[in-house]
């Protein structure tokens, strides 16, 4: 499998670079303070493939494959891990309405998403359901021509600025007895009840705890078929645990790049603390982490690519060691920066305070740890 980058890969990963860089960099701090997101940009990062790219041409995307898109997530995580958060978030419908949608659903919902003209969430995660997805409880019964839920979702990305989202419920119908489906439920049309939820992590991303109660949903609005959202649901865990993972990436990449130029202009002593074997110590640890969490990434995309039985062990081992080491790196960078790692006006702190949650979404890292057991014993540690 090859997952180095080709000529127009390069060419399209130094452009969004640019775009990065002067359109998207000067509005982070203020955005990040006031826990806003600034929409506007999209429709700027939509030429580069960051809406809809994976869809097929015909669906009104750019047909870029796995590796592609991770270079794209790693970028986006370099910039700012809020971005490539909402990006998924955004990506994600996408994906599943083109794929389940009726044409109906198609022309109300994908086509003012791919045109940055709508907001979405999807709301798996409740109150007492984490990974576990197969616990959910909120439910949805067929009431003639509309259906009913009840129930609440927490730690909704998005949900408190987005006009409609993506439900997954238990579902009570002649034809389905408890088992999953999912919804698509407009807030103007459904109206639900969405508090927002202040974080450590990934301020600029609306993250809230959404509530329904009695909430009416048009029978249209049911997306596939009913009862089949749990298999649905994890066949697209492999792809966005790369996408995490690639955004690690980034954010490490960030991170020791501010170090590596903190280190060689920052004196002490009468020289560059560059030159300090301690601190040589922590960017060379630093490079070894993002190079090996780089290289797993892209193996991770490459294998889903090309459909490799080893793809699903290699997604989870890409999310679980870039995320971790993510962290690790921007901790390491805190220390390289001293005081002014503190500082909330300078990246560190939020590079710091942000790589630490790509470790719980998408299975937490114990979770893929299971995961990965699993593949190589084939024996399951899951209960």
């Amino acid at each position: 499998m090859k997952s180095t980058p080709t000529a127009d890969q390069e060419l399209l990963r130094d452009s969004v670079r640019r775009f990065m860089k002067s359109e998207v960099v000067p509005l982070i701090a203020r955005h990040d303070v006031e826990k806003t997101f600034p929409f506007e940009i999209l429709k700027g990062l939509a030429q580069f493939g960051y809406i809809g790219g994976r869809l097929p041409e015909s669906e009104g995307g750019m047909g870029l494959d796995q590796l592609t898109w991770a270079m794209l997530m790693e970028e986006a995580g370099y910039t700012w891990l809020s971005l490539r958060t909402m990006l998924n978030i955004t990506n994600g419908p996408i994906n599943k309405i083109a794929a389940e949608g009726t044409t109906e659903q198609k022309d109300r919902f994908l086509k003012p998403l791919l045109a940055c003209e709508r907001r979405c969430f999807t709301g798996i995660s409740e109150p007492g359901t984490g990974s576990n997805i197969a616990q959910i409880q909120t439910r949805a019964d067929l009431q003639g021509d509309h259906y009913v839920l009840n129930g609440r979702k927490l730690w909704i990305t998005n949900g408190a600025f987005a006009d409609f989202g993506i439900v997954v419920a238990r579902t009570f119908s002649p034809d389905c007895q408890g088992q999953l489906s999912t919804f698509l439920v407009e807030r103007a049309v459904s109206p639900y009840d969405a508090r927002r939820v202040d974080t450590m992590v990934l301020r600029s991303t609306g993250t809230a705890e959404l509530s329904f109660d009695n909430v009416k949903v048009p029978r249209a609005n049911l997306l596939g078929e009913e009862g089949s959202a749990l298999k649905r649901m994890l066949v697209g865990l492999d792809g966005a645990r790369v996408n995490i993972a690639m955004g690690a990436v980034g954010a490490a990449q960030s991170a020791l790049d501010l170090s590596i130029d903190y280190a060689r202009t920052r004196t002490q002593f009468g020289k560059p603390i560059g030159s300090f074997q301690l601190v040589q110590k922590l960017i060379v640890d630093m490079k070894v982490r993002v190079e090996a969490a780089r290289a797993l990434g892209l193996r991770a995309a490459a294998a889903l690519d090309a459909k490799t039985d080893d793809a699903r062990m290699a997604c989870s081992i890409a999310k679980l060691y870039a995320t971790e080491a993510a962290h690790e790196v921007a901790s390491m960078a805190l220390q390289v920066h001293g005081g002014l790692g503190y500082a909330t006006d300078y990246p560190i702190e939020r590079i710091f305070r942000d790589t630490r949650g790509g470790t719980i979404p998408e299975g937490t890292t114990e979770v893929q740890t299971l995961i990965v057991g699993r593949e190589i014993l084939g024996m399951s540690a899951i209960v």
